[in-house]
This record gives structure tokens, sequence and C-alpha cells, in this order.
């Protein structure tokens, strides 16, 4: 008895599913990376100087937008509030660095009386945040 020949079919390699992995990586590296990025403010205009120095050690942030909102480490606070809620988050740190984040349009009287409160508090330093030019 005699079997037909069956028609050999060429050998292919099928990419398709490797791009698919490929691909599914990428943008999973794409999109995690989009979440590295470091957000410490609410978004001002800060300055220029080009003379700033960056501060490496840890930092509370006092913000004080455009539209004289003033933030407490991105949380909203009164300015009556302000000294007392920093009072107790220093309690344990005796020499902690108190950032001023101004927006450009902030009135220069403005930014020195919440200073002026600032330094009032014991073992509080103080800096202003810029950009760099």
């Amino acid at each position: 008895m005699h079997l037909p020949e069956e028609p050999e079919t060429p050998l292919a390699i099928n990419i398709v599913p490797a791009i698919d992995v490929i691909f599914a990586i990428l943008a999973f590296f794409i999109i995690s990376t989009l979440f590295l990025t470091r957000s410490q403010s609410l978004p001002v205009n800060l300055p220029e100087a080009l003379t700033a120095q960056t501060q490496q050690e840890k930092s509370i942030t006092v913000t004080i937008q455009a539209n004289g909102e003033i933030a407490l480490n991105r949380q909203s606070i009164q300015r009556d509030r302000l000294v007392e809620e920093l009072q107790q988050q220093i309690k344990s740190d005796s020499d902690t660095l108190v950032l001023v984040n101004a927006d450009e349009r902030v009135p220069h009287g403005q930014v020195v009386a919440i200073m002026d409160l600032l330094r009032q508090i014991k073992g509080v330093r103080l800096a202003i945040a810029v950009d760099n030019p």
C-alpha cells in the first residue's frame, strides 16, 4: 500500500509573540520611569539664582502660592496655625531645615512675614527654594 506524500510545509519562526512581549516590557519601563520623578512641593514658579546650593538633608517644606495660600508639606494650612503645626513636627529634631517655596509673584513682604513667624520657633534653620537657570 502506497500512502500519498503530504507536502512539507516550510519551517518558519513566528516572532510575533516575542515582539509582543518586548513591547509589553518596554511599555512597563516607560510607564514606571514616569513615577520616579520627585515632587516635594506644590506648583510654584520659583525665582532663579546663579549661586543656589542644593540641600541634601531632610527638610520641612513651607509653600507660599501666588494667590497667597500657605501649605506645610503640601497640606494647606492657615497662617495662624503654621507655627503650632510646625512645632509639633519638629519636637524630636532640634536642628530642622525649613525650606520656603515662595512663588516669584508673591509680595516680598508676605515672604518676610512668614519667615519671621518661622524664625520664632527654636531650632529652625531657614532656606529659600530657587531654580537654577
